[in-house]
């Protein structure tokens, strides 16, 4: 018989959750941190959750698996798979993160149905609570492991519109279960959480498309590769400069186009979580325009980073506008 979740144990998996954030999440963390404390405490459980389903494809069938502790001292910045299409060696961990992720998926649905999981990890007992306190929706996390399934299966993509349906697998989802924590009453914020979610992930696709080239994977859409008459290859060692040139700038406008789109997000959701999002987007909209200026960098391997100073100001700003928002509340 499973022991009753007494607040305790509700205190400690929440700060479980933020040390895994703290630990893993980087910057973000300090954005998520703008948050009113209900809502940051929802948005560090999502992180470790997410945190943890990426760990699982990552690091093999590693994870929680009874180990709490595994997701927080895992160091960060997880590695992708090294194997290559047709290595055996990616048939067996692949073999071996399906087993663990159908786990996960069946512990997460436990979870969020109030039931016990397979393990007493902090993490269930948090996203537990946050199901009770949020309307979050099953299918998000569902979509989202099957986007990480597809990761230790799928190497390349053909078209744009089967790239999209990967980002709205792995990045989409988590805009559509932030945007339910953040609170929101317009249905036209998910469209514009799936846009924006798409935004994000091209931005971190072409910021590692060196590295997943390495290490056996494609995620820009073949056929454009093909209108530009490029290979990964000639991109990854930027052979054809004028062509590598003009392919990177229509992938950085295709991302720039759906930050444009989903503008309207910012003012759809609850002004207390605004600053919130303005930090994220105003981080990855920045990364984007600093590829966009230097794209062979990207694509040959060259680490493109935002300053330590340009992230400070960022979130300087978004201090103040989360102060601003106070104000405008308490004025109400």
């Amino acid at each position: 018989m499973t022991a009753p979740i007494g607040p305790a144990d509700l205190d400690r998996a929440f700060a479980w959750c933020e040390r895994v954030t703290r630990e893993r999440a980087g910057n973000f963390y300090h954005g998520l941190k703008l948050a009113p404390t209900r809502k940051r405490a929802a948005l560090f459980a999502l992180y470790a959750w997410m945190r943890e389903a990426d760990d699982l494809v990552d690091g093999g069938a590693a994870g929680l698996r009874g180990q709490p502790s595994a997701v927080s001292h895992r160091p960060s910045g997880g590695d992708r798979l090294p194997a290559t299409p047709g290595d055996s060696g990616a048939h067996a961990v692949s073999h071996e993160c399906r087993s663990a992720l159908d786990q996960f998926r069946a512990d997460t649905d436990a979870s969020l149905a109030g039931q016990p999981a397979s393990s007493p990890s902090p993490l269930w007992v948090a996203l537990s609570a946050v199901a009770r306190d949020f309307p979050i929706r099953r299918q998000h996390f569902h979509d989202m492991i099957d986007g990480q399934i597809a990761d230790l299966t799928v190497r390349s993509y053909a078209t744009f519109e089967d790239l999209r349906a990967y980002c709205y697998r792995v990045a989409s989802t988590v805009g559509l279960l932030c945007i339910s924590i953040w609170g929101y009453s317009d249905p036209a914020a998910e469209r514009h959480a799936v846009d924006r979610g798409v935004a994000f992930q091209l931005t971190n696709i072409l910021r590692d498309v060196a590295e997943d080239f390495d290490g056996g994977r494609v995620y820009l859409p073949g056929e454009d590769f093909e209108r530009h008459g490029l290979t990964p290859e000639v991109l990854r060692h930027w052979r054809a400069p004028d062509r590598c040139a003009r392919f990177m700038a229509e992938q950085v406008q295709r991302a720039r186009d759906h930050y444009v789109r989903s503008t309207p997000l910012e003012g759809l959701i609850e002004p207390d979580c605004r600053p919130v999002l303005w930090a994220m987007t105003t981080i990855y909209a920045s990364l984007l325009e600093k590829i966009g200026r230097h794209p062979r960098r990207a694509a040959t391997g060259g680490r493109v980073r935002l300053s330590a100073f340009r992230k400070g100001l960022i979130a300087l700003e978004a201090t103040r506008r989360t102060y601003l928002s106070a104000g405008a509340g308490a004025g109400a």
